[in-house]
């Protein structure tokens, strides 16, 4: 599967146009090696690190995807490497805010 389809299916970008700039900026790195193309192929067991949002993100995939479903659909699709379950925490619950 491609790596840009992939990242569209599993909801790391909102648009397909997003998901080939993720991957054709340079930072992506597939299995430890950079990735420059939205073309690159991937497979179930490939690991995935890219920035994202302000923090790098490392998914393991764990299925292919057969199109863009629903977020819980998308969720089961990798296991997060990096100890991120979601999104980053907010307001009272940010790292270093005074509770």
């Amino acid at each position: 599967m491609r790596l840009d389809l992939f990242l569209w299916y599993a909801r790391f970008a909102k648009t397909r146009p997003l998901a080939q700039a993720i991957c054709e900026a340079g930072t992506l790195r597939l299995d430890g090696r950079r990735i420059d193309r939205a073309h690159a192929t991937v497979r179930v067991g490939t690991v995935l690190a890219f920035p994202l949002h302000g923090r790098v993100r490392v998914v393991r995939i764990d299925a292919l995807p057969h199109r863009r479903g629903p977020p819980a659909e998308a969720a089961a699709l990798y296991v997060a490497l990096d100890g991120t379950a979601g999104p980053a925490p907010k307001g009272v619950d940010a790292p270093g805010s005074a509770a």
